[in-house]
């Protein structure tokens, strides 16, 4: 998976949400963590591990 892209697509409003299922979330956090705008995306824990990543809200 191209979760650079993902991110991408989440900060340029191409997408709304992403779901990342929790077998995956640590592969997607070592991105995040790498990815220059990450302060413009959050995530929403959810029953049973899984976390939906959601562009913030802001004047970008």
């Amino acid at each position: 998976m191209d979760y650079e892209q993902v991110l991408d697509d989440l900060v340029n409003k191409k997408i709304k949400e992403y779901k990342v299922e929790a077998k995956d979330a640590f592969e997607f956090q070592k991105k995040l963590r790498q990815y220059g705008k990450r302060q413009d995306i959050t995530g929403i824990a959810q029953r049973g591990g899984s976390i939906i990543y959601k562009r913030v809200n802001g004047e970008k």
